[in-house]
């Protein structure tokens, strides 16, 4: 048994990952009656929203409590990529929805009765400032990123003067805490099957047919940001070839986000790329948690995708810069939206309003999300996800590149040898 286990672990997670993504497709189309599966898929996601903010927490304060004094980040650099990112993503949506036109089709059996979106931008900024305050206890159990990250940052700057006894318990903490998060990634293949069994059983695939043209304007747009703007981005940073820094953060972190379809879950699995890529543990320690609360470019699409076609389905005609306005608007309450599964899509009415659309036909909109989440969100939380390594690895890479004697220990590798 130990020879099998060990031989098991010795093959690539991703390769692992496949596995047991086709087994869990075969079992949801065989024995979709078998339930019990589904629960791995439950608890390898419980697992990572119960870790990841105790992980959070105790990293970002062990880093700051041990940081030096004028010790240099690149958060700055992260924060305006996070910000730049959702604009331009808004605007690609809003390009693709004028070169192929969305029309939808309403389904009075949706039920959002129980969804209360926001009234204004207003209220998205007051949330998120509020959650900046929130009981540290309370923000660590309610998975509060933005609380977590305000308050282990003040408590890591009052450690900073604390004994070499104190910070070394702190960082034994972080490892250990670390550690155990490595052996819940490494439970994925057995959570994705769970989690693609759960889909195949009980949603299939038919539900998405009359969708089909909106879940391609979406989706191709996610892919050209991915596959196209990032990668500009990159070159534009780093002055190298960007596909094998794409890629690796595609293939390492957009496939664990897809099928868990939350953000904040795939935290664990950021941080673990991000020692990988040997990043800046300072930096990825503050900028991960953070970008799964404020960098939604597939957000931004989703929302500038679904209002446009709402207008265009009751023919109100949007003019460029209007559409512009709204990219600006999707962009900034895209960096409130939920890190957690559907969060986007309560932010549509917000859209919506921008073009005199009544509350009670952009609910329908939502409803509509709701339908084509399985795809739609699977693919936006893997965009939102992966590109928060990406950034942070753009940063770091190109801090390196520009200022090569202060990384004597860690010299600028454009070839991501990981791959």
């Amino acid at each position: 048994m130990k020879n099998a286990i060990k031989k098991w672990n010795s093959i690539s997670l991703v390769k692992r990952i496949i596995c047991g993504l086709i087994i869990g497709i075969i079992l949801g189309l065989t024995v979709p009656q078998a339930s019990g599966i589904s629960i791995l898929g439950d608890l390898f996601v419980g697992a990572l929203r119960g870790v990841a903010p105790v992980l959070v927490f105790f990293l970002v304060m062990s880093a700051l409590c041990h940081m030096g004094q004028g010790q240099k980040t690149n958060m700055k650099t992260i924060v305006i990529l996070y910000m730049g990112g959702n604009l331009i993503s808004a605007l690609c949506a809003v390009i693709a929805s004028y070169i192929f036109p969305i029309t939808l089709t309403f389904s009075e059996n949706t039920n959002t009765s129980d969804v209360t979106p926001p009234s204004g931008v207003t209220e998205v900024l007051t949330n998120l400032l509020m959650n900046l305050v929130d009981n540290p206890v309370n923000a660590i159990i309610n998975a509060n990123y933005i609380g977590i990250l305000a308050w282990a940052i003040i408590f890591g700057v009052a450690l900073k003067s604390a004994s070499d006894g104190t910070k070394k318990a702190l960082e034994n903490i972080s490892d250990a805490v670390s550690t155990a998060v490595q052996w819940v990634i490494s439970c994925a293949p057995f959570g994705i099957m769970g989690l693609i069994f759960t889909t195949i059983s009980e949603q299939g695939l038919e539900v998405l047919l009359g969708y089909g043209r909106l879940i391609l304007v979406l989706v191709g747009t996610m892919a050209v940001v991915a596959l196209v703007i990032n990668p500009i981005i990159v070159f534009f940073f780093i002055r190298k070839n960007p596909y094998k820094l794409v890629f690796t953060c595609l293939k390492e972190s957009f496939i664990t986000a897809f099928f868990t379809r939350s953000s904040a879950a795939n935290i664990p699995v950021n941080m673990e790329l991000s020692r990988k890529l040997g990043l800046d543990e300072d930096t990825y320690s503050i900028s991960i948690p953070l970008g799964a609360t404020v960098n939604m470019a597939g957000a931004a699409i989703t929302i500038s995708t679904m209002a446009l076609a709402a207008a265009n389905t009751l023919d109100i005609k949007v003019s460029f810069a209007t559409a512009l306005i709204m990219c600006v608007l999707a962009a900034a309450s895209a960096a409130g939206a939920s890190g957690v599964a559907g969060g986007s899509l309560l932010l549509i009415p917000l859209a919506c309003s921008l073009f005199g659309i009544p509350n009670d036909i952009a609910m329908q909109v939502v409803g509509v999300g709701f339908i084509i989440g399985v795809i739609q969100d699977s693919c936006e939380t893997g965009l939102n996800s992966s590109t928060d390594v990406l950034y942070t690895a753009i940063a770091d890479f190109r801090d390196r590149r520009i200022h090569p004697e202060r990384y004597a220990d860690k010299p600028f590798d454009p070839e991501i040898k990981i791959l």
